[in-house]
């Protein structure tokens, strides 16, 4: 697998008042290695929908999934229910997969054949689209 190191700067970016900026270059870092910790065990999934608008999810933003980390409740998890996937907030407590946008309704799994394929613990958003 190839390496790309990325520059990081050695100054934090102000989200609020900006500040002066200056052209030092702290270190490099390899952002694959900083966001998949286990490449044999992770996948990626686009989002649809808009169920996650609430926690900051939109479509087009890219999940990394990780298979290895077991889910547990609160967990944001790709989910195959009944052979359709979703990415749902999981509650065990409940039995339901909760949707983070206040006009859907949790999805109830008791009867259902649910499968976790993964916990979500990053993405990746475009603000500028490519091209």
């Amino acid at each position: 697998m190839k390496v790309i190191l990325i520059p990081i700067y050695g100054h934090a970016v102000s989200a609020g008042f900006p500040s002066p900026a200056d052209d030092f270059i702290d270190e490099e870092i390899d952002l694959l290695k900083k966001l998949i910790e286990q490449p044999s065990s992770t996948f990626i999934a686009r989002v649809v929908g808009l169920s996650q608008i609430n926690v900051g999810l939109f479509p087009g933003d890219l999940l990394i999934v990780e298979r290895h980390i077991k889910p547990k409740n609160g967990s944001l998890v790709i989910a195959a229910l009944d052979g359709d996937l979703t990415c749902k907030t999981i509650d065990t407590e409940r039995q339901l997969l909760l949707p983070a946008n206040d006009t859907m309704q949790p999805i109830p799994i008791g009867n259902s054949e649910l499968v976790i394929e993964g916990v979500v613990r990053r993405w990746i958003r475009c603000h500028v689209p490519l091209g």
